[in-house]
């Protein structure tokens, strides 16, 4: 989860680094459940670009669901059953929110109805940390965690949980800030009340993933380095060029092998 990004302010000006849920409390009631950004619209065009357009066979969990975007997603493609994640209370009850509004436009729709499950309250979420999730082993088929990860410090620990969840020859869809992002000084803020804030993040690189992926029996399939689309950038909006020269983020393909 992200807004935009910028270069950082003069260190006597730099924003209040914030723990995610102490961010997210102050965030949530600015946080629709779609891509809100330049950023998220490149990193959701990646991701989905990935994201079977047929689940009525599959089981999905969304870890570090936020306001619910992803939920909304693989309901819409049809997933028997979405199950949402996140440790921020208010974000889970801006996701629920979503859903319940998913759910009352799938029911006056005849030929959604039709397509599929779509939202009809097979989705629902759950308040846990990403490296402790109160769901069975191999329950989902498919695992979504977009722009959370990098809320650990400990990347492992949170992809294990996430190989754990998802069944053997299932698949797994990971997005994070690019690590490039880190050295142009850019960071994760919002602004709250007039006040802009930084959420605490660490910066995994692919080498990183790599190691913990082969010690994991995950197999990386397809990595995506998504670029801003100029034409997605608000006129006249305050904005650091060099954003469009780099990737903003990494969006993975995993596959549990074992």
């Amino acid at each position: 989860m992200i807004d935009h990004q910028r270069p950082p302010a003069e260190p006597q000006n730099a924003p209040p680094v914030l723990d995610p849920v102490a961010a997210y409390a102050l965030w949530a009631a600015d946080y629709p459940p779609y891509a809100h950004n330049p950023f998220m619209q490149a990193e959701e065009r990646a991701l989905l670009s990935l994201l079977p357009t047929d689940l009525r066979q599959c089981r999905v969990l969304d870890a570090g669901c936020g306001s619910g975007r992803y939920i909304l997603h693989a309901l819409q493609r049809g997933a028997v059953q979405v199950v949402g994640v996140d440790l921020s209370v208010e974000m889970l009850t801006r996701a629920r929110v979503a859903l319940r509004s998913a759910e009352a436009t799938w029911r006056q729709d005849t030929a959604a109805r039709q397509r599929g499950p779509g939202a009809r309250g097979l989705g629902y979420c759950l308040r846990a940390s990403l490296d402790a999730i109160p769901v069975h082993d191999a329950w989902a088929d498919l695992t979504l965690c977009g722009l959370t990860l990098g809320h650990l410090e400990d990347l492992h620990a949170g992809l294990a949980e996430l190989c754990r969840i998802t069944r053997p020859g299932g698949v797994l869809l990971c997005s994070d800030l690019h690590p490039m992002n880190r050295a142009l000084g850019w960071r994760r803020e919002f602004t709250a009340a007039g006040q802009r804030y930084a959420v605490r993040h660490t910066w995994h690189l692919y080498s990183t993933w790599q190691a913990v992926c082969q010690a994991l029996g995950l197999r990386i399939v397809c990595v995506l380095e998504p670029r801003l689309d100029p034409a997605d950038i608000p006129a006249g909006a305050r904005f650091d060029v060099t954003a469009l020269e780099v990737p903003v983020a990494l969006v993975f393909e995993l596959r549990r092998d074992r």
